[in-house]
């Protein structure tokens, strides 16, 4: 279904709020700071989120199809143009403390979180792709994680929303609390990296700290996605003996994250004699991506309309944030102890 092949069939309002949609999401991307000023560069990540989080509460979704594979596609075209502006040794260097912490919480957080589902006595289904989506990359994990066990509707759009609602907070939360703790930018960068759900969060409040933690951010994240392959395998063999759930052979594998990488040894060995050329190109790309992921924060937001947070439910709401506070607090602790 495209944009505007049901306009005919909608209200005045939901045709105004479609209207709408489309010009705050070219303003999310027109390029102030580049036409009038460094001064004026007013539309951030966080501002993206929460206009599309205030679209969707006044208006609700009026694209809700273009709308999620928007914040799809487009999030994973940005984190690839991201990577032209990554020395690949050096973020390797950098990267390496905070790989070895994502292996540790990965499993961590897995198997707290069956263990809050059971307790909670939420449905077993939900309650894993919840754990799933707080302990790799929030909505990819689910999307691929919810496919293999084959999660009804339902079981998806919970999860999804409980991610997603606390996928916005941490972008206004976690930059100040940086800040409050004086962590440093690889400080920052590993811990928004480890205890923020989703990529777009991740890669825009490590914007908002600083350009390091942005790289460094993007770099343990994508790392972390790549656990999305393993738990995928996993999940199979966990739920083989429930019904329907033997799962899938069909696997999603997050390719973009090669591409990521591809970019970075493209960035990282060029010949010097051929940056004067190639310099401005890839420094173009990066600078498209960061419009596009304030873009896609604005999709999100404008996904999270109160028909999402009235599904959720408080008992997924409850494992949801007593993960994040285990991951988030555990990760913060770890963090400022082992990264000077």
């Amino acid at each position: 279904m495209t944009m505007t092949s049901t306009a005919s069939t909608k209200s005045p309002f939901q045709q105004v709020a479609g209207i709408l949609y489309i010009i705050l999401l070219l303003l999310m991307v027109f390029p102030f700071d580049l036409v009038f000023g460094p001064e004026y560069q007013v539309v951030t990540p966080p501002v993206a989120l929460f206009v599309g989080l205030a679209f969707a509460i006044i208006f609700g979704t009026p694209y809700p199809k273009f709308n999620k594979k928007l914040s799809k596609y487009l999030l994973q075209a940005s984190v690839v143009g991201l990577g032209f502006g990554m020395n690949l040794s050096e973020s390797l260097k950098s990267g390496a403390d905070g790989m070895l912490f994502t292996i540790a919480s990965v499993v961590l957080v897995m198997f707290f979180g069956i263990l809050l589902g059971r307790y909670l006595k939420i449905d077993a289904k939900a309650s894993y792709l919840i754990s799933s989506g707080t302990a790799i990359c929030g909505g990819s994990a689910i999307a691929a994680v919810g496919g293999v066990m084959r999660a009804n509707e339902k079981e998806m759009a919970v999860s999804l929303g409980v991610i997603f609602i606390l996928n916005a907070i941490a972008l206004f939360i976690f930059p100040p609390l940086g800040h409050l703790f004086d962590m440093s930018q690889e400080q920052f960068g590993t811990w928004a990296a480890i205890a923020i759900h989703d990529t777009s969060s991740v890669v825009g409040a490590g914007d908002a700290y600083g350009p390091e933690a942005c790289q460094l951010a993007t770099l343990i994240k994508c790392t972390r996605a790549l656990w999305i392959i393993p738990l995928a395998f996993f999940t199979m063999w966990y739920f083989r003996k429930t019904p329907g759930g033997e799962g899938k052979a069909k696997v999603s594998i997050p390719w973009f994250i090669f591409l990521f990488v591809l970019a970075m040894i493209i960035n990282s060995y060029t010949p010097e004699s051929a940056m004067a050329v190639m310099g401005p190109i890839y420094h173009a790309c990066v600078v498209i991506a960061k419009k596009a992921l304030v873009a896609v924060l604005f999709a999100i937001g404008a996904s999270l309309s109160l028909k999402v947070i009235r599904e959720v439910g408080y008992k997924p709401m409850v494992q949801a944030v007593l993960l994040w506070i285990i991951i988030g607090v555990g990760s913060l602790i770890v963090v400022l102890k082992t990264i000077a």
